[in-house]
């Protein structure tokens, strides 16, 4: 996988605490419509619901994938 690294001069690229909808948890990156972002990590952790396969994780993006998408890497998860 590709290093992202977040973007000093235009702010376009950098982290956010997020719930990330994701069956399972061994994915490293995510598309913009599976991701929700949050202001606090906080407000992530208390908004997740792993049973529903929604996972508390901060994350780096949005990141534009070479077919267009715009994607979310995960830096970790919150929640574990």
């Amino acid at each position: 996988m590709p290093e992202i690294r977040p973007d000093a001069e235009t702010r376009l690229v950098r982290e956010h605490p997020a719930v990330v909808y994701t069956p399972r948890r061994a994915r490293k990156r995510f598309p913009e419509n599976c991701v929700q972002l949050f202001a606090t990590e906080q407000e992530a952790v208390a908004a997740a619901d792993p049973a529903r396969d929604l996972h508390a994780a901060q994350v780096l993006g949005p990141s534009r994938s070479s077919e267009g998408f715009r994607l979310y890497y995960l830096v970790r998860w919150l929640d574990g």
